[in-house]
């Protein structure tokens, strides 16, 4: 697929007024930030906002990056709805540079990705992370492709809790988790699914 129509693709995915994934955040997501210090936040592949926009009314500084002009206008969208602004920058995340120690929090939620263009940007991630910084991190397992609630239908796509360890061990695990849950967010994703769990911290220089 040419980097043209995996880019619209998202386009036309959020053309709708609806919000594919829902307007609420991320299950995990919701209960580890207050875990998580508030400070200067990126939220990968943030599409139309629901994660960025949640961590924004509790106080995260954040900025949202997505490919997709439009999912990022219904995230500016929903963030003024409920009160709150995030910054939002449209970017391939294949290339964008993340900086080096510069993001208290970093946040990916269900980025599946090819596992060549997962490894570097997963390396990117923990270079990207001041010290001390928190990933907040989910992704669907292989297993998922079998229970069709969500997520590409490549299990190469997905990560087991060994790809985990492999990409993110530099970082301090303070939970780890691959399990069976129920995952209800919107269109986008609903039902029973296999997932893999991590927030993890930077060690303090």
């Amino acid at each position: 697929m040419s980097d043209h129509m995996r880019l619209g693709r998202w386009d036309e995915r959020y053309e709708s007024e609806e919000y594919f994934f829902g307007t609420a955040p991320n299950d995990f997501l919701k209960e580890v930030a207050g875990r998580v210090p508030k400070g200067r936040t990126l939220c990968l592949a943030d599409g139309e906002g629901r994660n960025g926009v949640y961590l924004a009314t509790q106080g995260f500084d954040v900025v949202s990056i997505d490919a997709s002009v439009k999912g990022l206008e219904k995230a500016t969208r929903l963030a003024a709805a409920q009160g709150t602004s995030i910054e939002t920058r449209v970017a391939d995340l294949f290339e964008y540079d993340f900086g080096e120690g510069c993001w208290d929090c970093i946040v990916s939620i269900f980025f599946h990705m090819p596992p060549e263009n997962r490894k570097d940007v997963h390396a990117r991630i923990v270079r990207g992370l001041a010290p001390g910084g928190h990933l907040i991190f989910e992704s669907y397992r292989p297993e998922q492709v079998n229970y069709g609630t969500g997520g590409p239908p490549i299990p190469e796509f997905m990560m087991t809790m060994d790809d985990v360890r492999g990409d993110f061990g530099a970082l301090t695990f303070l939970h780890a988790e691959a399990r069976e849950r129920e995952v209800v967010e919107g269109r986008g994703h609903s039902g029973l699914a296999a997932v893999v769990q991590l927030l993890a911290a930077k060690p303090a220089a």
